[in-house]
């Protein structure tokens, strides 16, 4: 029985007959596509990565360099204030002697008596002839300068001429020994014509002996006669003020501190 209806079945499928009825040729059913459901899942698009260079190792931190000081500039070589300079108009006459030969005819000079019978005791420091005649000259033995001063101690021609008839001398101020022995041999005239009149026969050119370097002291006013003359101090004598007192100031300085004491 299950045989027979199977090969019926098979023959109605053979001749073309469809279950659903209608003589025509059905459409041919196309199945759906499946809906997909949406998914829950975002996909995120890779993002691109920076390439990170190779790892190096750790470099301990320098420290501040010190800032360096600041060199001082170094000094610049210059003579002493007390430097004798020659003015422009000044000239030289033959060829000057060592410093040394210079500083030598200055202490002879100094040396010496210059008032053997009247003021024996009468010496003038040897400080002061080389202070005086550094001032003057610098020590340039063939120095010549604008007003007529000549060598070591400048001496001017009428007081060479003044010194030589009062002691009865003949010294020639172009000789740098008979030079220094002049400016000396003044000094020790102008303290003994100081000293005679104003401080009762004292002589003692010692700088302790004045307040200060413009007073009327007796070595004040032998520094300053040197550069002025005996006349012109005795004018100023009588107001008690020095006639030339930056010229008393260079000497005493100089008496204290020369450039001189380098020879």
């Amino acid at each position: 029985m299950k045989r027979l209806a199977a090969g019926l079945v098979a023959l109605l499928v053979a001749a073309g007959c469809g279950l659903g009825g209608g003589g025509s040729d059905p459409e041919p059913i196309t199945a759906a596509p499946a809906a997909v459901a949406p998914s829950d899942e975002v996909t995120e698009e890779p993002v691109p990565q920076e390439s990170t260079p190779p790892s190096k190792a750790p470099v301990s931190p320098k420290s501040k360099p010190k800032p360096k000081k600041p060199k001082k500039p170094k000094p610049t070589k210059t003579e002493d204030p007390n430097n004798f300079q020659m003015p422009a108009c000044a000239t030289k006459e033959g060829k000057a002697v060592s410093k040394a030969k210079a500083k030598a005819a200055l202490t002879a000079a100094a040396g010496r008596t210059y008032w053997p019978g009247t003021a024996p005791q009468l010496k003038v420091p040897k400080r002061l002839v080389l202070a005086t005649a550094w001032h003057e000259s610098g020590w340039t033995s063939n120095y010549v300068n604008c007003d007529g001063g000549r060598g070591l101690m400048q001496v001017m021609p009428d007081t060479e001429a003044f010194i030589n008839q009062r002691f009865e001398k003949a010294y020639d101020s172009h000789d740098y020994r008979e030079n220094a022995t002049l400016g000396a041999n003044y000094l020790a005239w102008l303290t003994y014509a100081f000293g005679h009149a104003y401080f009762h026969d004292n002589f003692d050119l010692s700088a302790g002996k004045c307040r200060n370097h413009s007073s009327m002291c007796l070595l004040n006013m032998v520094i300053s006669g040197y550069n002025v003359g005996r006349g012109a101090v005795d004018d100023a004598y009588a107001d008690k003020k020095l006639p030339n007192p930056a010229y008393v100031d260079s000497v005493r300085s100089l008496l204290k501190s020369c450039y001189c004491d380098r020879y």
